[in-house]
């Protein structure tokens, strides 16, 4: 039986207001705390508006779910029948909105002859994240038969911004369309109440059912499994594949991708870099030489040595002796990294997501729900259960998992640990006998005691729909989604991440201030009051700095507080990924056209063009390689590595008639030269042409693809 999911499944009515702008149980200006501080989400049910239900639409619950599950093979009966049929014309989709991996605008209309599946989510939403692999699995399923679209109908305000989800769909590996539904425009047209929500329309335009579920495979395979060959067999199933533009393929590869968190080994001077995307973890010194990588970079959960290890998604690690504990979240994880044997074991998770509650036990055969942070002390280990809204505590001596706060429903409820309601906890941190953590989805930062008979409460945070960019005390601050939190010298420094700033609370006062960051969702260095973040997800000290993980802008930045300056930090010696990838070319291609040479002995010169704005990193690794296929089919190979620099002249030797040059080449290139921030691979082709009339010395440039999308 499918469990329902409670994370962002609280059945939020909407507000209906004279304003285009609407906010998912109340109106925007409530819940952002612009007006007042009454906390939108403790307004009762009854006193909200109430939007009218699409006639005949079916509300979720268990009984849906079992109906759909104990479907049968062979002849659909008469209820089958008229479900499938459907009742309720789908909703066109109104115009004039932003599609991302699409072309252009889309329509229900045009997917006549196929089933389609709108998911409704928010990038925010711990659930919406656990539906991506089970709708990549329907869409590889039922390929020809099923189009998935995503309607992005944003909770927090951050979300509504174009690029912030352009940034999202990359990061999550979402390769259907998607339309931003800033002004929840069609989530009123099709009533939807939470998040997320999945709506199936039949080849014939009508509504087959929604359900509100983080589980969408097993909701929805028992169904197309017996509706398609009814359609077909009414000739109404038109199968067709699609091949969908993809956001990801607009833009060059980084050195770090989405890094996640950051943590500090205060003894050995070491930061730990969680470089989320790559799936791998990356140990530096304060000047930013790799010392170690721990982690193929391919996605899978694979224990052993650390060069054969593989994570999905790592976020949270702490260090407590020689062992380093990582969140590997996507895989539902705790794995534990010997840091003097160079090996990986798994200590919690079985790989899968846990669909009940999260039982105390020992060892791996626990599963877990999106592990997202670890802080350690005295000799245990503490984690962020973010899917679940818990928090538990780990005895590495006896490998007992021991449940320390949240009664497992999503909210902002203080007092008792085990019956306290927490909000997506995704970060953590431990000082003076209390664990501190960022309670995201209620937009918080919240505290509980580890002394016996200790409370959890919350330093500042109103609720799940009081949210904002306000500085002051108490009650009156506002936060956006944080994500991370560290503490030093008494405060606490939080990713404030919706509002790309780092904050500074003091926990005794509940004083709550920007410390660094303009607010503006881009790469910007120089002082405190000057400089941009873009989505910080982490943040740690290490010898009185403070190191962030600038997600989306793909940096780890370093904060000095006397100077109060933000400057990139660099890695040194992180082309390992590259190279490998290179060994099996996945980059971009590009035909550069034709080039009119003399026979026999000549010459190409190589370079490459940058975007406005950047330059190429002199400290980066250089890589070329070349084939010639002669006019036989005939081929040679040539690679230049270390000590080169472009522009590089290949030898072409004897040309005769037409060749196929096909160059490939990694360039390295940012904004800042201290920083290599952006990577793209290319394959260059160029046919060249053996004609008296041509040049001894020809010359091709590979441009690079430009890194912003904004």
């Amino acid at each position: 039986m499918i469990r329902l999911s409670s994370a962002c499944l609280l059945i939020a009515v909407l507000a209906i207001t004279a304003r285009a702008s609407l906010c998912a149980a109340g109106d925007v200006t409530n819940a952002v705390g612009l007006s007042g501080n009454e906390d939108e989400s403790r307004r009762p049910i009854a006193n909200r508006p109430q939007l009218t239900k699409l006639p005949h639409m079916a509300e979720v619950s268990n009984s849906s779910y079992l109906r759909f599950e104990s479907m049968k093979s062979g002849e659909v009966t008469p209820g089958e029948a008229r479900l499938f049929d459907g009742e309720t014309a789908a909703p066109e989709f109104p115009g004039g909105m932003q599609w991302f991996n699409s072309a252009g605008p889309l329509t229900i209309r045009q997917f006549r002859g196929k089933f389609v599946l709108l998911d409704f989510w928010t990038y925010c939403c711990i659930n919406c994240m656990h539906l991506v692999p089970d709708l990549r699995k329907l869409e590889n399923k039922y390929a020809r038969e099923l189009v998935v679209l995503g309607v992005h109908s944003a909770k927090f305000e951050n979300e509504k911004q174009s690029a912030q989800i352009r940034e999202a769909i990359v990061r999550y590996g979402v390769r259907h369309p998607v339309v931003n539904d800033d002004d929840l425009a069609i989530w009123r047209r099709y009533a939807i109440e939470g998040w997320p929500t999945l709506v199936l329309i039949n080849p014939e335009g009508r509504i087959v059912e929604r359900f509100a579920t983080e589980h969408g495979y097993a909701a929805i395979d028992p169904i197309l499994a017996k509706a398609i060959p009814y359609f077909a067999a009414k000739g109404r199933l038109q199968r067709s594949g699609t091949d969908w533009p993809q956001e990801a393929a607009r833009r060059p590869d980084t050195l770090l991708a989405y890094p996640g968190k950051i943590s500090a080994d205060t003894v050995q001077h070491r930061l730990i870099i969680s470089d989320s995307n790559h799936n791998r973890i990356l140990i530096t010194d304060d000047s930013g030489k790799l010392l170690t990588t721990i982690g193929t970079g391919e996605p899978g959960k694979v224990d052993g040595p650390f060069d054969r290890a593989e994570f999905d998604n790592p976020q949270g690690t702490a260090i407590s002796g020689d062992q380093l504990y990582i969140a590997d979240t996507g895989n539902h994880a705790i794995r534990a990294a010997n840091l003097t044997s160079g090996k990986i074991i798994t200590i919690l998770g079985t790989g899968t997501q846990a669909h009940a509650p999260i039982p105390n036990g020992r060892g791996p055969a626990i599963a877990l729900d999106s592990p997202w942070d670890i802080a350690a002390a005295q000799g245990r280990i503490y984690i962020a259960m973010a899917g679940s809204h818990q928090i538990f505590v780990y005895e590495p001596d006896t490998a007992n998992l021991t449940l320390v706060a949240g009664s497992g429903a999503e909210g902002l409820v203080n007092g008792a640990p085990l019956k306290a309601s927490l909000a997506q906890p995704s970060g953590m941190t431990i000082d003076g006998g209390a664990i501190y953590f960022a309670d995201s989805e209620s937009s918080s930062i919240r505290a509980l005691g580890l002394a016996a008979g200790a409370k959890v409460t919350t330093l500042v945070g109103r609720g799940l729909f009081a949210f904002g960019d306000v500085d002051g005390s108490g009650g009156k601050v506002r936060l956006q989604h944080p994500l991370g939190v560290a503490a030093q010298e008494g405060r606490l420094y939080v990713a404030d991440t919706y509002n790309s700033k780092v904050k500074v609370l003091d926990p005794a006062t509940r004083t709550c201030t920007t410390f660094a960051g303009n607010g503006a969702k881009q790469f910007a260095n120089g002082s405190f009051a000057e400089a941009s973040f873009n989505e910080p997800g982490g943040l740690a000290w290490l010898d009185g700095k403070l190191y962030v993980a600038d997600t989306n802008n793909q940096q780890v930045r370093v904060l000095d507080p006397i100077a109060k300056t933000v400057r990139s930090f660099p890695i040194r010696g992180l082309d390992t990924l590259v190279t490998r990838r290179i060994r099996r070319f996945s980059g971009r291609i590009i035909n550069l056209g034709d080039r009119r040479m003399k026979p026999g002995q000549s010459g190409l010169s190589v370079d490459v063009s940058l975007p406005s704005g950047y330059k190429l990193n002199p400290e980066a690794p250089f890589f070329l390689q070349w084939k010639f296929i002669d006019s036989a089919g005939a081929e040679s190979a040539a690679k230049l590595e270390k000590g080169e620099r472009l522009p590089v002249t290949l030898p072409i030797g004897d040309l005769r008639g037409n060749s196929m040059l096909e160059i490939e080449t990694v360039i390295y290139y940012c904004i800042d030269t201290a920083s290599a921030c952006y990577v793209d691979p290319v394959q260059a082709r160029v046919n060249l042409i053996a004609a008296d009339d041509g040049s001894p010395l020809a010359a091709v440039t590979i441009p690079a693809k430009q890194p912003s999308l904004r």
